[in-house]
């Protein structure tokens, strides 16, 4: 029988996910992106099942690029909230959204039960590169989004950092700036972007920590393709790190010393971040289980 939180509904829904960030122990978390047909949500169900073992504390079903695949992302993290004991962080974006849509969409959140949420901007439609037009009657910001979504209920909300410099910011100073506001229009979390230079993270962790108290919690994505790193650096909008570009290379021509190496490369990075104090770790899964879980045995969580 599930255990219920305050109102009657279920605990993992009510869970506080900056308590959490806050725990002594590390806290583990794990990103999905929604299935394009029936085998690929087959597939992404065997992950979440095999990861769900390991009690992490939320998980995430992202948008596609350019803000694309929103109904699958709402339908997949109802079915979580509904079916798991997992804690769903739902995430809502400003692309080609009005105020109206997006009130929509965190209406059919809250009808699941969900009370967590990633509030973000999004990349722009069609290029994640291109330049950003918000909608007619849409939000501008992400720090806009945080106070909607904060004075539509009793919602937790948590917000993207970029340790790389996001792709509009001039420097990492405005990007403090940006997650500071963030914070002050009510965020009580972030994640990082996937990270790849631990140092990066935690300059921005440092800078942040000294302004707010705002938990950020570093993405990290083991590698498992030599293609998909190539892609994801593209999506990143910043180059990879010289040395980690070097020891996938050395061994692109095979595809299962690539994915050794990613494993070992994201272990290097997870347990140097936690050594250093970060609250946890935010798994980019690709809606793969072995890797993760290899990673997360390598650490000892």
């Amino acid at each position: 029988m599930a255990q219920h939180g305050g109102g009657g509904r279920p605990a993992h829904l009510v869970a506080s996910i900056p308590d959490r960030l806050r725990s002594p122990r590390p806290s583990i978390s794990f990103e999905f992106f929604p299935p394009k047909d029936d085998a690929a949500e087959a597939s992404l169900w065997d992950a979440i099942r095999r990861l769900e073992r390991v009690r992490p504390a939320f998980v995430s079903v992202t948008y596609g690029a350019g803000g694309t695949s929103q109904d699958r992302t709402v339908r997949v993290t109802a079915r979580i909230a509904d079916e798991t004991s997992l804690t769903p962080l739902a995430h809502l974006t400003c692309v080609d959204q009005s105020r109206r849509e997006l009130r929509r969409v965190v209406g059919h959140y809250a009808d699941s039960g969900i009370r967590n949420v990633l509030a973000l901007r999004g990349d722009p439609p069609g290029d994640v590169g291109g330049s950003w037009t918000p909608h007619p009657d849409g939000l501008a910001h992400a720090e806009d989004l945080v106070r909607l979504v904060r004075g539509l209920g009793d919602f937790t909300v948590g917000v993207a950092a970029f340790p790389d410099v996001h792709p509009d910011s001039p420097d990492l100073d405005h990007d403090v700036d940006v997650l500071v506001r963030k914070a002050d229009a009510g965020a009580t979390f972030a994640v990082t972007q996937m990270v790849f230079d631990a140092d990066t993270y935690l300059r921005l962790r440092d800078r942040v920590a000294a302004r707010r108290d705002l938990p950020v919690t570093p993405g990290l994505m083991p590698v498992t393709s030599y293609r998909q790193i190539q892609r994801m650096s593209e999506l990143m909008g910043t180059p990879l790190p010289p040395t980690v570009v070097e020891r996938l290379e050395a061994v692109k021509d095979d595809t299962r010393a690539v994915r050794r190496v990613g494993v070992e490369i994201a272990t290097e990075l997870g347990r140097r971040m936690l050594d250093e104090g970060a609250p946890g770790l935010h798994f980019i899964t690709m809606n793969r289980s072995t890797a993760t879980l290899e990673v997360h045995e390598a650490l000892g969580l």
